[in-house]
């Protein structure tokens, strides 16, 4: 079936097409590229078709990371657009966030004008020579699926379809398109496309049956498996098939760097997010959807122990040095593996006094070990400077299954309790920071009636471009709490020179060079100069009482609220 339209211009036809394919907004961070997109926004503003809506961000680094978290939670990918060259590059550790997540998204810049004289669009001013470069798809080609140049107005259909099914079949990803001025400029009449589109992303695959069966003899003759996952509750519906393989067979599930709520944390069979301590104990290792499994430098299996890794693309083919053993690699729709491996297995037949054996012993453990973390929050209720492990306990008494959690580094999952897929989102493996604020208006944006909590660093914070950050959250009404763990540190990088020299210098030195954050701002006066709700808080008995009212203002006033606590 086809439609047809009216446009006056290229731009105003790829509006509507992205409209007819499902595309809600439109994040730009707009430059002189954009004129055509401006007028063709206009125009449908007045004729009040609003079927894409354009979104104004200030900064590209925001603008990548709310399609980020908008697809994150929907799984409908999104457009931004920047300016040429220097946009494409400012929103680049988005983009490479976005691909090492497997977040689809249609990410596309302006280029500047082909011509020098000539056409509608062409150059007119000083920048229009010194922006442009010979290859622009370069810069981030290694880190989408599919880059190009719309050329000719004939393409456009075949073009953003294209784009669309790339970044939609898995394994997921963002893909980049260039949007030169005189092509959108130019003049069209009638627009008639197809709908729905004619090219659709690939459909899901399984591993072949001898694969699976051959994982399933090696799990079945296991006494002691374990599974190590990160991000396979980046499709929500996988969660259950874990849990129903877990449960088949007595697999404890850890949750090593985890992405996404892979598990749910209340299960018996949820044995915490340090796999190191199981390492030696386990003869068998099902390593599912995650990148780094262990870290070779601390401990590492036995060679004896069977490794079988499941994922879309198990061995992380776009990563250049990845050396985790695969005895059996099982490449795959995860949840379609999951429910094969379980069907496999009943087929096989398990002792089940055995099963049962494991599964006692694991709730046992499980016990133990929830009782030892209970134990080591509230040892944390009375320190000063306020432990973030305390922070992270306050927020965890305050969930529910309508709250999101954005983390961005700080949060301690091991004082909250997460059990539903979708309620909590970490930062991408490869974790160019500044990502958590921007997600979390995205993830807002996806999910109007939900509490969306945003937990960074001071360091994440302020890479996160806080300025853009909560213009847009007052701008369109998108009311987050962000809580910022504010040590007045890099952690990471302190944490790391220590653990390189642990008697050198930076481990004895008062102040850790390129690692301070020091005079801490009154980051909280940056929220209220956007309307919102701010407030600094240095005492652990206060927390419990500021986390509430921020809670409120979100909720009851509609406005943005920040907590700047004082951490050590």
């Amino acid at each position: 079936m086809y439609t047809k339209t009216s446009v006056a211009t290229v731009a105003e036809a790829y509006l509507e097409l992205l409209a007819s394919r499902g595309i809600k907004y439109f994040f730009g961070n707009s430059g002189t590229d954009f004129a055509p997109i401006i007028e063709a926004f206009a125009k449908r503003d007045a004729e009040d078709n609003h079927a894409i809506v354009p979104i104004t961000v200030p900064h590209e680094i925001t603008a990548v990371a709310m399609a980020h978290g908008y697809t994150m939670v929907t799984g409908k990918p999104q457009v931004v657009m920047v300016h040429v060259i220097v946009g494409t590059a400012n929103a680049l550790g988005g983009i490479i966030n976005a691909s090492r997540a497997r977040v689809p998204m249609f990410f596309t810049a302006g280029r500047t004008p082909l011509t020098e004289q000539g056409p509608v669009g062409t150059r007119d001013l000083g920048i229009h020579w010194a922006q442009e470069s010979f290859d622009q798809g370069a810069m981030v080609r290694e880190f989408v699926k599919w880059d190009y140049e719309l050329r000719l107005a004939s393409q456009l259909e075949t073009v953003v379809d294209r784009a669309l099914a790339i970044a939609q079949s898995e394994p997921f990803g963002p893909v980049y398109l260039t949007l030169p001025r005189e092509v959108l400029a130019e003049d069209m009449t009638t627009f008639q496309y197809a709908q729905p589109s004619r090219i659709k992303g690939a459909s899901a695959t399984v591993p072949d049956a001898a694969a699976v069966e051959k994982a399933a003899k090696a799990i079945a003759a296991a006494r002691n498996p374990i599974a190590v996952v990160q991000s396979l509750g980046r499709q929500p519906q996988a969660v259950e098939a874990l849990v129903e393989l877990a449960e088949t067979i007595g697999l404890p599930v850890i949750e090593q760097w985890h992405t996404h709520v892979n598990f749910p944390q209340d299960h018996f069979l949820h044995a915490g997010y340090d796999p190191l301590q199981y390492l030696q104990e386990a003869d068998l290792i099902l390593v599912i959807e995650a990148d780094a499994p262990w870290f070779p430098r601390f401990s590492e299996p036995p060679p004896e122990t069977s490794v079988i890794q499941i994922g879309l693309d198990p061995l992380f083919s776009d990563y250049p040095l990845r050396g985790f053993a695969s005895d059996i690699t099982l490449s795959g729709i995860p949840r379609l593996t999951l429910l094969a491996l379980k069907e496999a297995l009943q087929l096989i037949g398990l002792d089940a006094a055995e099963v049962n054996s494991r599964c006692e012993r694991w709730r046992q453990r499980h016990v133990t070990q929830r009782k030892s973390w209970q134990a080591n929050t509230q040892a944390l209720q009375d320190s000063h400077p306020i432990d973030m492990g305390w922070v992270s306990a306050c927020i965890g008494q305050r969930l529910d299954d309508r709250t999101i959690v954005i983390n961005e580094y700080t949060l301690d999952t091991t004082a909250t309790c997460f059990t539903r897929p979708g309620t909590y989102f970490r930062h991408s493996p490869a974790a160019s920071l500044g990502w958590g604020l921007g997600a979390a208006l995205g993830a807002k944006l996806a999910r109007p009636g939900h509490k969306v909590i945003c937990c960074v660093g001071d360091g994440a914070y302020m890479f996160g471009v806080p300025v853009a950050v909560h213009h847009v959250s007052q701008a369109y009404q998108l009311p987050v709490l962000f809580i910022i763990f504010n040590n007045g540190y890099w952690n990471a990088s302190r944490q790391t020179a220590f653990n390189y020299a642990p008697d050198g210098y930076a481990a004895r030195a008062k102040s850790v060079p390129l690692c301070e954050i020091k005079p801490s701002l009154e980051y909280e006066k940056i929220c209220q100069a956007a309307g919102g709700y701010g407030r600094r808080v240095e005492k652990a008995e206060e927390l419990p009482e500021a986390i509430d009212q921020a809670l409120a203002v979100i909720e009851s006033e509609n406005r943005q609220a920040l907590l700047n606590v004082i951490c050590r």
